[in-house]
């Protein structure tokens, strides 16, 4: 008995198939009979191979994402799509979307999950900063229930188009959760159920083409994977431009770091210059400029710190450079709800208890994987708010780096208090040898002025090309 399967689109259905089979009319009066198992099984087979097939084309939700304005309606041009001149970004893609679901009746895609209040959910986009957008994929209450699966997984499946009444694209399947089977996720351990250690595998900040404040931060202050650091700054000090830095040497020294670079209320040029300087595979500069509400900073945390969460489940090293967490306090304090309580410079008692488990998440985790954090603090503003705030955070980090006001206004670059910034249990970071010459060299240093120290210590390691020919140099007699 030949049989043929024909799949066909249709505007609100997405997919329809259809099935002849020799010796059946439409009303079914044949001699052969099909079953309705062997229809269905028929009908199943067809889509799995279309949809399998389609998977593998150049129509991933994602690679129309990452393309600029102009390749965007070169391509709709090439498509022959017609009134999509003036649309912005994400209604051209949800146009050039719905148009290729047309024709070709499936479509693979994925994203970040925000599970909203009301039990179901959306894949946003990282290119998107995460913003609600036209584009984004709906996620069902019940398959959310099915796989476990909570805000922050990246999960990627089949969608279908919206229908005649519906806005968003909808996920039909589950084929991937952080690039592994859906089925695995109910075996792994939830984040705040894994073992936090300290640090005992360092990242490496000195790199071989030199930067001296990456060199000197791995030298007062080492990182390690699993850090909780804090960059303790006044405006104007460079705290901005030490962050970039320290990120481009872990992108440099491990390549299977991944690192979000979280930007909250800052000006939008900086965000522009952070996505040009750093960039790559393995890093997303996630921003929030302060041109938007308070909601919305928060909003964006939130994504960022429960995708981390989900990865290191998964077993991966995670990094985030947070710049700043002063400014994400004031987001927390503007929107949480009074408590009647008020700390002095306005703060409410409960508005640091989100920020806190923000920074408090950073750890080396005993069954693989680590989150490190990587927090910048304002000090010096003249707000009591901003000193309440960091004073409140004030010990919670293993790690401090101070810049210094005094170095700032001499125009002396970096400007790193060498004798206030360390970090906790440096010699589970540390060779013996290395710990020995670096204390010998703290020793030197903390008889010195800071401004006179960092002179000092600038002018010794210009000589040197790494860290390890500088401390082999040092006169210990």
């Amino acid at each position: 008995m030949a049989k043929s399967i024909k799949l066909q689109t249709s505007e609100n259905d997405g997919l329809v198939a259809s099935e002849n089979i020799d010796g059946l009319d439409s009303n079914g009066k044949a001699g052969k009979t099909a079953t309705r198992d062997q229809r269905a099984d028929a009908i199943s087979k067809a889509a799995d191979e279309r949809y399998e097939k389609i998977k593998q084309s150049e129509i991933h939700i994602a690679d129309l994402q990452r393309l600029t304005m102009k390749e965007l309606m070169q391509l709709a041009k090439e498509e022959n799509l017609t009134e999509y001149t003036g649309l912005k970004k994400q209604d051209l893609i949800f146009k050039i979307l719905k148009e290729r679901t047309k024709v070709n009746g499936l479509m693979f895609g994925e994203g970040t999950l925000e599970i909203l209040p009301d039990g179901f959910g959306f894949l946003r986009s990282p290119d998107y900063h995460y913003l609600p957008c036209p584009d984004d994929i709906y996620v069902s209450p019940s398959q959310i229930r099915r796989f476990g699966l909570r805000t922050g997984a990246i999960v990627a499946g089949q969608i279908r188009p919206p229908k005649e009444n519906e806005r968003y694209f909808a996920l039909l399947r589950v084929e991937a959760v952080n690039g592994c089977d859906p089925e695995i996720l109910t075996t792994k351990v939830f984040f705040d159920d894994l073992t936090p250690l300290h640090p005992k595998e360092r990242l490496r900040l000195s790199s071989p083409a030199g930067n001296l404040s990456t060199r000197i931060v791995d030298l007062v202050a080492p990182v390690g994977m699993g850090q909780r650091g804090l960059i303790v700054s006044p405006p104007r000090a460079g705290k901005t431009v030490m962050l970039q830095e320290m990120a481009k040497c872990v992108l440099a020294s491990h390549p299977s770091a991944y690192v979000f670079i979280l930007l909250i209320d800052e000006r939008p040029e900086e965000v522009t210059d952070m996505e040009r300087q750093v960039g790559g595979d393995r890093c997303e500069v996630v921003s929030s400029t302060f041109d938007e509400p308070p909601s919305r900073h928060i909003q964006v945390s939130e994504m960022v710190i429960e995708k981390a969460k989900r990865m290191v489940e998964y077993g991966e090293d995670v990094v985030i450079f947070l710049d700043s967490i002063t400014r994400l306090a004031r987001a927390w304090n503007t929107e949480v709800p009074h408590s009647g309580k008020i700390l002095s410079g306005g703060v409410d008692a409960n508005a640091l208890q989100h920020p806190k488990r923000f920074f408090g998440a950073a750890r080396n985790v005993e069954e693989g994987g680590s989150l490190t954090i990587v927090a910048t603090a304002l000090v010096d503003t003249g707000s009591r708010m901003d000193e309440v705030i960091f004073e409140e955070f004030k010990g919670t980090g293993n790690t401090e780096l101070h810049l210094d006001r005094r170095m700032v206004e001499k125009r002396i670059w970096p400007a790193i208090d060498v004798n206030k910034s360390g970090t906790r249990r440096e010699e589970l970071l540390m060779d013996e040898e290395e710990l020995r010459r670096v204390w010998i060299l703290r020793r030197v240093l903390n008889d010195m002025n800071p401004v006179d120290a960092m002179e000092l210590l600038t002018n010794r390691m210009r000589r040197s090309k790494t860290n390890e020919e500088f401390l082999l140099s040092m006169n210990l007699g």
